[in-house]
């Protein structure tokens, strides 16, 4: 699998990205743009030129996929908002003429990647989707998310390849509520999530750990405004990477949002592409010890087109790694603050 000399993967490595994508138009000003995927394009073709990457083409969810996670009436409210566009499915997440077909798009492009890291035709891979899905519910859309593209992701590995442990990271500036309700109550899927806090949408605070048969599988690191590197980089690595090894993943999946990028408009925190790198080199490394190399990368959010093209590639030079690399910073007062807090209502030892 290596490549001569450069320690590199040749192979098992796939990304997916579709120009039907820049058709989901919230408008003008709204920052989930088209321009999102136009900014990652010609990085994406660098990588891809390389010959190490299969591209994966979408296709659209089908109504009983889309039910493994939301309620009927949410898919048939997001149908009609498409048909009456421009119209709102919250004050914050507008749709186009074409933004159900392009949610479906989005949606079963991620279980596209499924398959093929289910099956063992690849190890890794990354979908640079949109619309974004991780504030879905099963019965709202809101937060510029239509349906949950991760939520599906596991719900479907769960049910047509029979994965009986999968593991969301979540590390997008914003807590994904959605993803997180989805998966409240069952110990099947471990939710973990980094994101800055007190923000949108108010919830992921250190006592949000699961109901019923679930307690213990959501794992919350509520981050404050300003956050760095060397408060986010250790959580990965030292912590995150524990909780998985007692989890024993067989997927990891990775709701992939860079609007903690220190440049973005929307988020508060101040982290650099090295930060999303050495986090990304964590989860691969979880993802050799017990899922096979299985993990998939999913876009969220990300709104500076700096940051999503930095990231990214920072993303995508990790993913490309036989043995990825994380950064060593010396660990701040917040981390260890944060660690004491979220060590006092988990499950799990660190």
């Amino acid at each position: 699998m290596n490549s001569p000399g450069d320690g590199r993967m040749a192979e098992g490595l796939g990304y997916l990205l579709d120009p039907r994508y820049l058709r989901h138009n919230p408008g003008t000003r709204h920052p989930e743009s088209p321009q999102r995927l136009a900014a990652i394009q010609p990085m994406l073709q660098e990588f891809g030129n390389a010959g190490r990457w299969r591209a994966l083409q979408p296709r659209e969810a089908v109504p009983e996929e889309l039910e493994l996670v939301h309620q009927p009436n949410l898919i048939e409210r997001v149908a009609q908002a498409a048909r009456r566009a421009p119209a709102y499915l919250d004050f914050d997440t507008p749709v186009s003429t074409e933004s159900f077909e392009i949610a479906l798009l989005a949606a079963g492009g991620v279980l596209e990647c499924v398959d093929a890291l289910c099956s063992g035709e690849l190890q890794r891979t990354f979908a640079f989707v949109r619309p974004p899905g991780h504030h879905a519910s099963r019965e709202s859309a809101r937060g510029f998310c239509l349906f949950n593209n991760v939520a599906l992701a596991a719900a479907y590995a769960r049910t047509k390849h029979h994965i009986a442990r999968v593991a969301i990271v979540d590390f997008d500036v914003h807590h994904g509520n959605g993803t997180q309700s989805c998966f409240y109550g069952t110990p099947a899927v471990l939710y973990i999530s980094t994101h800055q806090f007190p923000f949108y949408p108010g919830t992921g605070d250190f006592d949000e750990v699961g109901h019923g048969d679930g307690t213990g599988y959501t794992l919350n690191f509520p981050l404050p405004e300003g956050t760095g590197d060397a408060t986010f980089a250790p959580i990965y690595s030292k912590i995150v990477s524990t909780v998985l090894d007692q989890f024993e993943p067989q997927l990891i999946l990775v709701s992939a949002g860079f609007d903690g990028y220190f440049r973005d408009p929307l988020g508060g925190l101040a982290l650099t592409q090295s930060g999303f790198g050495s986090a990304a080199a964590s989860l691969i490394l979880a993802a050799e010890r017990w899922c096979g190399g299985k993990i998939g990368f999913i876009l969220e959010g990300g709104y500076s087109l700096e940051g999503l093209k930095e990231c990214s590639r920072a993303v995508l030079v990790q993913m490309e790694q036989q043995r990825p690399h994380e950064i060593s910073l010396r660990e701040s007062a917040p981390f260890k603050e944060i660690s004491r807090s979220a060590a006092r209502f988990s499950r799990w030892e660190w």
